[in-house]
């Protein structure tokens, strides 16, 4: 009882880092050098994941279709539909650019080194959180524009997108899984022997990102640029949103048989969306003096789904772990069947 009432090591350490970020957020030079840093990280937190995986493993995740669907529609359907929604309930909650804001972040593709690090935390299907994260980056940088110049009717193209992107996701997450994968039957076993790296590579990534994306919003003057009450509705909205697809996420992947770690993939892949991405887009798509306002929804969103889905991630690590540590009804009886 004791133990529930004192917070999770990890959260407490992503609420110092978030402190940290808004009184000594890096920039410049610093900036540059956290995120290389956490390139270094994630890169590293893939390589170790290719050595631990079987091969038969990620082939499986990969083959996945079902799973890959949902995550897709979920990010490409479901959050435009509850954005337009929002929007017909609400149409004057917000300004207009704060608006456009809220449908350009529902157009958005998932995050990719997040949305793994916590299904790989959460003891989720890593393999098939690799293929869908990767394949809503990928497809994002075409259906993206489509999306909101549709929600916006506005024009864009995807040929408008830098498709250097591709290749950042190529090099920074494939290419060090494969390592891993070619390297494996060398180095496979220590990883498995040594499970703490893992999961210091998986916590570790996830807090320099965290720091990374806080330090951008405060030294891009994300407390000055609007008052207070606008900053608290676009918060609550933004937890509205995170909160509808969280149990849209979870209930379908429920309904449709899913088992627990490949619902802790779904939830995960489903309910991102991504900032490194989001940004370079919002420049295109909405050049001029109020790009900065458009995408300050998606700055607070993304600041809400690594909290919330931090929390949950441990969440389901426990209860996966306590499922695999319950013994199976085949084995209470084998025990209990005479010798």
């Amino acid at each position: 009882m004791f133990r529930r009432l004192i917070p999770d090591p990890f959260l407490i350490a992503l609420v110092c880092v978030v402190a940290l970020a808004a009184v000594l957020p890096c920039s410049g030079r610093g900036a540059e050098i956290v995120d290389t840093l956490a390139t270094f990280a994630i890169a590293l937190l893939f390589f170790l994941q290719g050595a631990r995986l079987a091969p038969e493993t990620v082939v499986s995740g990969f083959t996945h279709w079902r799973l890959h669907l949902l995550v897709l529609a979920c990010t490409f359907v479901l959050f435009p539909v509850l954005g337009l929604a929002l929007h017909a309930a609400m149409p004057h909650l917000l300004s207009d650019p704060l608006w456009i804001g809220v449908l350009f972040l529902c157009a958005l593709p998932s995050t990719v080194q997040s949305s793994i690090a916590f299904t790989s935390i959460g003891k989720g299907n890593i393999p098939a959180a690799i293929c869908s994260a990767t394949a809503s980056n990928i497809l994002g940088i075409f259906i993206t524009p489509v999306l909101v110049g549709l929600l916006l009717s506005t024009q864009g193209s995807g040929g408008n997108i830098d498709l250097s992107q591709v290749g950042k996701i190529v090099l920074q997450l494939l290419v060090p899984f494969i390592l891993g994968q070619l390297l494996r039957p060398k180095i496979g076993a220590f990883v498995l022997r040594n499970k703490k790296i893992l999961s210091m590579s998986d916590r570790g990534s996830i807090l320099l990102v965290v720091y990374s994306a806080f330090s951008a919003a405060v030294v891009n003057g994300i407390w000055q640029r609007l008052g207070i009450s606008e900053l608290l509705v676009v918060l609550v909205l933004d937890m509205v949103l995170l909160a509808l697809v969280l149990t849209v996420t979870t209930l379908s992947a429920r309904l449709l048989g899913f088992d627990k770690p490949d619902e802790v993939t779904i939830v995960f892949c489903g309910s991102k969306k991504t900032l490194a991405s989001g940004v370079p887009m919002a420049n295109v798509l909405f050049p001029g003096p109020e790009a900065g306002t458009i995408i300050l929804p998606l700055m607070i969103f993304h600041q809400v789904q690594l909290m919330v889905c931090a929390a949950m991630a441990q969440r389901y690590a426990r209860i996966i772990t306590a499922r695999e540590a319950k013994p199976t009804e085949a084995e209470i009886a084998a025990a209990q069947s005479p010798s």
